[in-house]
């Protein structure tokens, strides 16, 4: 039997580096050997509950963690069509009959090779050009997460646009909404490192909202505007929170002149820090945006095209061998942006 080696959750924030069974694909399916995944804040999440709840009785179950991959084809069912060995791919994670890849299925991306069940371009399977590395391909996934909270915003090449969270979701909607042509685009974070990535990648502004009056700020950057009942706010059209923090979003509240929209896309925590009367004397429209229904092959081909300004989003590339310190690194506030682990080639 081959084996391989596979991250799962162990106790409490550890993970196990295991030996697993190596996937045997059938006609339908497609091996993969990972080259590069992402760490994402949902795989610290379940390492913080050290695993995911297993019955009634409180137990937890330790599962397979990763699913931002990129990686090659080394096996193809002979039902499989519009593949080949040898292949560069991205992976849809929700997209095969096993549950969600590193979110509580069988299967997980931070793994030496990965099944794909059913096999399918364009549904759970995408092809990358090969001059594109893996560990920029690796960024399809929080990519479409981003690209869809742009879609939800429609944000339009005439719009005033801030983003609150510099992190790997935040910088990768700041790219989609300055590919999209909108004309002025701020990113406001309490990390210099981070705003200075925002910079990089095409912001037209920062604010540091750890320093500087929000409101005041994108007034000076948006222009002089007014909410329903004529209070002087902030010019911006499009307020996105990528930090889920109750402040972050008070703030928007605070800033929203008549029509404006907030778009959140940060996982939220529950509080009671919000106004909702300054929402209502706004007229603020609240947007949700989760996941990516139909975003999470849109993204590839122009993450291959602009691949070298998305590979700015990474701060840390990180050997497999040396996983432990890549969730380190990740479970850290402040210590990186996006962390990528890497595999031998």
């Amino acid at each position: 039997m081959a084996t391989m080696r596979s991250v799962h959750t162990g106790a409490r924030n550890e993970i196990e580096v295991v030996d697993v069974e190596r996937p045997d694909p059938g006609p339908k399916d497609a091996l993969v050997r990972i080259r590069a995944c992402g760490i994402c804040g949902t795989d610290t999440f379940f390492l913080h509950l050290g695993g995911t709840p297993a019955g009634t009785d409180g137990s937890m179950r330790s599962l397979p963690l990763g699913h931002e991959p990129a990686g090659e084809i080394v096996e193809v069912g002979a039902e499989v069509s519009g593949l080949k060995v040898g292949d560069r791919v991205v992976v849809n994670p929700q997209g095969v009959p096993s549950g969600i890849i590193g979110c509580g299925g069988a299967h997980g991306a931070l793994s030496e090779y990965l099944i794909i069940e059913d096999a399918e371009v364009g549904r759970n399977l995408a092809v990358f050009p090969d001059h594109v590395p893996f560990d920029v391909a690796a960024l399809n996934e929080p990519m479409a997460v981003a690209r869809h909270c742009v879609n939800r915003s429609e944000a339009g090449p005439a719009d005033k646009v801030v983003v609150f969270g510099a992190g790997p979701i935040g910088l990768g909607a700041t790219i989609w909404l300055k590919l999209r042509g909108v004309e002025h685009v701020v990113v406001a974070d309490v990390i210099p490192e981070r705003l200075e990535t925002a910079l990089a990648v095409g912001a037209d502004a920062v604010i540091n909202s750890a320093e500087e009056n929000v409101t005041e700020r994108l007034t000076e950057l948006h222009g002089r505007a007014a909410n329903a009942l004529g209070q002087a706010r902030a010019g911006t059209d499009i307020y996105i929170d990528a930090a889920g923090v109750p402040a972050v979003f008070q703030a928007a509240v605070d800033s929203a002149k008549w029509g404006a929209k907030l778009v959140m896309v940060a996982v939220q925590k529950k509080s009671d820090a919000i106004d909702l009367g300054g929402m209502l004397r706004s007229e603020l429209t609240l947007i949700a945006s989760q996941g990516y229904p139909t975003e999470i092959f849109e993204v590839t081909d122009e993450i291959a095209e602009h691949h070298e300004r998305f590979a700015k989003l990474i701060s840390h590339r990180v050997p497999f061998a040396d996983v432990e310190r890549a969730f380190g690194l990740a479970m850290t506030p402040g210590a990186a942006e996006k962390v990528v682990v890497t595999f031998d080639s």
